[in-house]
Order: C-alpha cells, then structure tokens, then sequence
C-alpha cells in the first residue's frame, strides 16, 4: 500500500486526538513518499501522550507541509521519493505499525547501502523545516543543572575540564544545604513561570522532596517498573531465535500497563516517557547514571523544558551482562563511587551540550556542582569566560550571578 492509498478507516487504532490530527493532513499525507510517511505517523499515532513542546512542532510542520504546493512538496521530498523500497516494505502494513516499519526500512537502507542517501534526504529536510518554521524562544531564559558526585569523599583529579573555558570555575563554594537551596531555586521558578512538563527534577537514585510544580522522575522510584521489565528482557531473550532486532521490536511495544504501572490518577504522559526512558536507552535499566543521563536528554530534546536539575548518584559496578540483566540477584549492588563521578561530569558536558541545541540558547544558564564539595562551574551571558574563582560563595548567591 502507498500513502495515496491512505483513508481514515485506516485509523482504527489510533487514538481519538491522534485521529483527528491525522485525518485533518491526509490530503497532504498522501502525497509524501513511503521512505517519509511511516516516521511522520510513527510520531503521531501516540500524539496524545506527546509533550506539549512535541505536539506544537508536530502541528508546525504539518501546517508548514499543507501549505506547499504539489509541485513544491515533490521537490521537497524528491530525494526521499527516490529510495528504493522492497516489496516487502511496500505490503507491510505500516499504518497500523508505524515504528516497526521504520525499523524494518533501517535494515534495509543498511543492505541496499542506501542510508547515506536517507540520512542526507532527512537532513535536507530538517534543514529546510527548520528555516521555514523556525522554533519559538522560550518565555525565560532557560537554566540547566547538574549535580555530581553524591558519596564521594575526596577526589583530586581535575573536574569540569570540558566546560572551563566556556564559564567560571568556583572552588570556594559552601557544601552545607546546597541541594536543597537548588531545589528551592528551581521550584521558584516553576511557580513563578508555571508552565506543564516545563520544569524538571531527574534524580539517579532517590529523589529529594520536591514541590509538584517540579516534573520529578528518579531511578529508584522507578525500581519496581525496572525490575518488572528486566523480568520481561530475561523472558525474551531465553525465548529460541531471540536476536538484538526482536528484542528491540518488543520493547517498543510494551506500555505503562505491561509493567505494572499504577493508572489510577496517572500522568500517563510522563509514565510513557518513563517507560521510553527505560525500552529506548542501552543501560538505563541497571545503571543510574545512564538513567539520569538518558532521561535528561530525552527531557532536553522532547519536553524543551525551561529548568531542568539532574542529580547523579552512585551506579552499580560493572559485572557479566547476564548478572546485570538478572532481576532476581538477591545480593545488594556494589556501587562504584568514583566511576560514577566521572560518569557525571561527561554527563553534565553532554546536558550542556543538549541545551545549547535547543531555541535561545545565547541566552541560556548552566550550574554544575560537585555535591558536598567546594567546586562548580557556571556558564551564562553574564558569566566571564574561562575565569576562576576562589571566593566563599554558595549556589544561591552563584545563581543570581548568572541571571
């Protein structure tokens, strides 16, 4: 079937709100090529559970497409019109299962060596998206941390060595009630900039008391739904002929439900960008500082919040994969301290990096803070360059430097 093919009957298990958003564009969908069509409603089928940053540049574009012409959206998409698709691809029924389609196409692409001219198709496009609906600045000027380090007693290795030459280093910062005075701040933002899934709190391991204006997810409060889903790994990969490709088909397809997520009074919009957390990222079910660093970047790239406050916590030690995957070890994990300090100050450059991709970037702020110590770092338009500093200072005070 091809997308000129493409009628609302199709629809049937979409949800109502996906429906509707689908139905409203079918004119312009079924003029878009197959290579293209499948990704676009791969994003759409689970509208309804999207965050309100996706929802509005999803609407974007599809406005954008409906107002091109049929000679300018052939022009548009000619070089996703040109991939060469298999029979298979084009009888799949790829309304109805969008994301295993664009995984079956990936395969494909690889075997027909053709992803390098979809990756340049789907570049282009972005490109030219991206100049013709360019995103909105956000309301305030937005403000990122990260806090590293939580367990560690001394260290004398250089920290933050990415970063210095982008901000000021602090080494006389006051370690007494700092996270809380992070939290206090990040909350006074969400109260005086309400705005949903716009401020967040990422804790690799348990999460502080936090106000319900803050977006909270943590890895140990998740500690039930990781052990069922490793339960469901396990069960998969003893399962005859389970390959890596399988695997990852299933998990794309498990919901909150599957792992034993409470609905009742849910946000299923944030359970389901907790159970993507978990399914999509390598190691984000046994490791808490990939957890942390995975959900800051899918919160950075999807929610585009305006504050964002990532703790890192110690992460087990490595051991054989099997072991790791077993959700039936008994014996407490031993944890590694100091690889996990290191682990969290790559992290921290890589939130920084996620952050500067998104819309106002020149304007934005960025904290990191060795927990209970005496070094940060901070970067901001009214922040020096690649200076040091020496001077009693704690967060509060570092903060309102950077505004």
């Amino acid at each position: 079937m091809l997308p000129s093919d493409l009628k609302p009957e199709m629809l049937a298990g979409y949800s109502v709100e996906a429906r509707k958003v689908v139905t409203a564009h079918l004119a312009t969908l079924q003029q878009l090529p197959l290579s293209f069509v499948p990704g676009l409603l791969r994003e759409l089928i689970s509208f309804a559970f999207k965050f309100p940053a996706e929802k509005k540049a999803r609407e974007r574009e599809l406005g954008y497409l409906g107002s091109l012409s049929q000679n300018q959206l052939k022009e548009c998409f000619q070089d996703f019109s040109e991939i060469r698709l298999s029979r298979q691809l084009e009888e799949f029924e790829w309304v109805k299962l969008p994301g295993q389609f664009v995984e079956r196409l990936s395969a494909h692409l690889w075997s027909t060596r053709q992803l390098d001219a979809f990756r340049k198709a789907s570049n282009d496009y972005a490109d030219r998206l991206r100049a013709a609906v360019p995103p909105e600045p956000p309301p305030i000027p937005r403000l990122g941390i990260s806090v590293i380090g939580k367990g560690v007693t001394s260290y004398n290795e250089s920290l933050f060595r990415k970063l210095r030459r982008h901000g000021a280093y602090f080494t006389g910062i006051k370690p007494e009630n700092e996270l809380r005075q992070l939290l206090d701040a990040v909350t006074a933002r969400a109260k005086a900039h309400p705005l949903s899934y716009g401020h967040w709190y990422i804790d690799g391991g348990d999460a502080a008391a936090c106000d319900p204006a803050l977006t909270c997810v943590s890895y140990e409060g998740l500690g039930g739904t990781r052990a069922a889903l490793l339960r469901r790994m396990q069960e998969q990969i003893e399962q005859p002929g389970m390959g890596p490709e399988a695997l990852r088909s299933f998990l794309a397809q498990l919901r909150p439900a599957d792992l034993g997520m409470e609905r009742q009074a849910a946000d299923e919009v944030l359970q389901r960008f907790e159970v993507s957390v978990l399914t999509e990222g390598s190691g984000t079910q046994i490791f808490s500082t990939v957890f942390a660093q995975w959900a800051a970047r899918e919160a950075l790239r999807r929610a585009q919040p305006l504050t964002l406050l990532v703790r890192f916590a110690p992460r087990q030690r490595q051991k054989p994969m099997n072991e790791l995957l077993s959700a039936s070890a008994k014996a407490p994990a031993e944890v590694d301290v100091i690889g996990s300090l290191v682990d969290g100050d790559f992290a921290a450059y890589y939130n920084w990096l996620n952050q500067q991709r998104l819309a106002g970037a020149e304007q934005s702020s960025f904290l990191v803070w060795f927990e209970g110590h005496s070094q940060a770092l901070a970067i901001g338009p009214s922040i020096a360059r690649g200076t040091e500093s020496g001077s009693a200072a704690d967060l509060q005070q570092v903060l309102g430097w950077m505004s």
